[in-house]
């Protein structure tokens, strides 16, 4: 028999060609097959008649059935219909590729379909149901991610072999933490996860889960920053940075200022500085980076910033020259399109201690780049980088401060997970002057009048952007705006202005060609797609218009706004959708309300969930399943992991609870233990 860690091809009823199909799901192990969590529950225990059905909406109606018509096709789609009674009404049941789910209904026998009604009161259909006998009816059935070749009922069945693996003693959560959050056990909050005998043991058991992910991810960044500080860093002397203040043409805001703070106040300890510096779209965050590298360079140190397109780090490249330069700071760019000879030129002074600054991508941490002294590494978007790229570079330098950069406003409850094992900073004021810019959302009814506001506004001078979703069309994205295309066509629409087109799958100089013709006003109008999200810096741009805008995330389209409204003219920010339905009137609706980037994120988040914020792919840290980013159970989690750590550093009594959070985060590519 199968033990609780063993492969999930060992548990009965599994074997190696269901086994594949798990692993598409991310599920290697019976464990892993345990926290396969239900995406929702089907409540069979009130059936309704069928002439009670409302159309399009999903409804169980109990019935008998009474034939099995022969399969048939439509469109290359196999059709299986049944003819059901619910002892008033006749109905039909029908299901679309699924050969399965039609064998296992029998003539003559009664059940229960949960799925969308449709037809009329003559007719009326249930389509792709799942059912029950009704004999067998339960209050709350589990419903779960799917994958071709694995349906309901075989994850239910594989599920129910799973929990007899369960020993009712193991239990990683200390007892005095279960006891403390008034939380029930784990072998309960698993069999009341997946078949709940009611409600209240549904909602315990969600509690156990929820509590229990956010804890362990709280025990695994209370480790990583242990061990970011466990190190001796660069301690610098608190030289006074005064000619900086004074050589730049604007004044610092407070929060500009109070970061400046923070991060020389870091860098003069003997632990490495490991500090977040978030802020909104356009609240000054190079200008403080620029300040904490001329701190480094006066204490003798060279400072690395790495960004995450070429774009972008040329953008920096530029802004920190004009900053430092005049202060006698030599700044270097490194860059994948750098030529061969130029690069070997860099590489030479930087390994020297010639270039006191270096800006570049990834470039930056090939194994034949050199610093003579590195004590300060800058990590700008970070959530783009991985956990290798980001300490390959802070590998470079004997244990450097780091700076993480981040545009992306986050609700602070999430932070406080993501960047849990960092200190932060965040720039909550924008610079003085700065004009509002107005937003629209409008239909693509008034696309031909929102096309003639930006021929006005680049009559008058001015430039703009357009961005589109994708690069090409192809068959799958059919009335999306894709740039290549549309480039073409608006040529037409803005005849007289110089139109450009720019996408991630150009190399790196023609992008750099692309941007620097439309900085210098050669390029009117740009087509882009959101390879401009971050960084681009073009003072004279004042219109920014996004097709297709309810396929961006919310927070998405802040980043794009914000390229405009960098210069002194008015600007606007355009919303075109052709889509009308309820959700995307009422996403729109939140950005064109306000310009507030931490609002708007709380609001993505609520909208969308934590899954785009907070995953894997993007930040390194294990996936939420079920746990909601409630700030009352958050709280709980982490003085629980702080206590937790504070009475065991090392987690030598609490072994069972040491090898879940290391299982968790190895998954998502970081050994929090070594």
């Amino acid at each position: 028999m199968a033990d609780l860690f063993s492969p999930v091809k060992y548990l009965k009823g599994v074997g190696e060609k269901r086994a594949e199909l798990y692993a598409k799901l991310g599920i290697y192990t019976v464990y892993d097959l345990l926290w396969h969590i239900p995406r929702g529950y089907v409540d069979y225990s009130n059936p309704v008649k069928i002439s009670q059905a409302e159309n399009d909406l999903r409804t169980a109606v109990e019935g008998v059935v009474k034939k099995k018509f022969p399969e048939a096709t439509a469109n290359g789609i196999k059709l299986y219909k049944v003819l059901a009674s619910d002892g008033e009404n006749d109905f039909k049941v029908v299901f679309f590729n699924n050969r399965y789910a039609y064998d296992a209904l029998g003539e003559g026998k009664s059940y229960i379909f949960y799925g969308k009604v449709s037809g009329n009161l003559l007719s009326k259909e249930i389509l792709s149901p799942t059912f029950i006998p009704a004999e067998q009816r339960e209050k709350l059935v589990p419903v779960y991610p799917l994958t071709a070749g694995l349906s309901e009922g075989i994850i239910r069945l594989n599920i129910k072999s799973a929990l007899s693996c369960l020993d009712g003693m193991y239990d990683y959560l200390p007892k005095e933490v279960q006891s403390e959050n008034l939380l029930c056990t784990l072998s309960y909050a698993f069999e009341n996860i997946h078949f709940p005998e009611d409600e209240r043991a549904l909602s315990l058991a969600k509690k156990r889960l929820s509590f229990d992910e956010l804890f362990i991810l709280q025990i695994g960044m209370l480790f990583l920053k242990r061990k970011n500080r466990s190190r001796t860093g660069f301690k610098m002397q608190r030289l006074e940075i005064d000619e900086f203040f004074d050589s730049i043409p604007f004044e610092l805001t407070g929060a500009q200022k109070r970061a400046i703070n923070e991060a020389v106040s870091d860098m003069c300890s003997e632990i490495p500085m490991n500090r977040l510096l978030q802020g909104d779209v356009g609240s000054g965050k190079t200008a403080v980076a620029a300040a904490i590298c001329y701190f480094a360079h006066k204490n003798g140190c060279q400072s690395a910033l790495m960004a995450p397109t070429e774009i972008l780090a040329a953008q920096h490249f530029n802004t920190l020259r004009s900053f430092l330069e005049p202060l006698g700071v030599n700044v270097c760019l490194l860059t994948g399109s750098v030529s061969s000879k130029e690069k070997e030129k860099i590489k030479k002074l930087l390994s020297q201690g010639d270039f006191s600054v270096a800006v570049g991508t990834q470039a930056l941490i090939q194994n034949s780049v050199e610093f003579k002294n590195l004590g300060l590494v800058i990590a700008d978007e970070q959530h783009r980088f991985g956990v290798m790229q980001r300490a390959t570079l802070s590998g470079k330098g004997e244990s450097p401060h780091r700076l993480v950069i981040s545009a992306t406003p986050i609700p602070r409850t999430l932070g406080l997970i993501i960047y849990g094992d960092l200190d932060i900073s965040v720039l909550d004021e924008l610079p003085k002057g700065r004009i509002p810019i107005e937003t629209y959302a409008v239909t693509g009814k008034l696309r031909e009048r929102a096309f003639n506001f930006v021929k006005k506004q680049l009559a008058e001078g001015r430039q703009a952007y357009i961005v589109c979703p994708m690069i090409d069309e192809n068959e799958f994205t059919e009335g999306l705006k894709a740039a290549k295309s549309y480039a073409e066509e608006i040529e037409k629409s803005f005849e007289g202005f110089s139109v450009g087109l720019l996408h991630g799958k150009m190399k790196g100089s023609e992008k750099e060609k692309i941007m620097a013709d439309f900085k210098a006003g050669k390029i009117r109008l740009l087509v882009s797609t959101t390879v401009i999200e971050v960084g681009v810096d073009v003072p004279n741009a004042n219109i920014m218009l996004i097709e297709n805008a309810d396929r961006f995330g919310l927070s998405q389209l802040h980043q794009l706004r914000g390229r405009v409204g960098r210069g002194s003219h008015k600007s606007y920010c355009v919303l075109l959708t052709d889509n009308l339905s309820a959700e995307a009137r009422e996403r729109l609706k939140i950005i064109a309300s306000t310009s507030d980037g931490f609002e708007i994120a709380k609001q993505d988040m609520k909208l969308r969930g934590c899954g785009d914020f907070f995953g894997e792919r993007q930040h390194g840290l294990p996936l939420l399943k079920i746990a909601e980013l409630d700030s009352e159970m958050l709280s709980q989690a982490r003085n629980s992991a702080i206590k937790t750590i504070k009475s065991d550093p090392e987690l030598l009594g609490h072994p069972k609870l040491k090898a879940e959070a290391e299982r968790l985060f190895k998954k998502a590519g970081e050994d929090i233990f070594n």
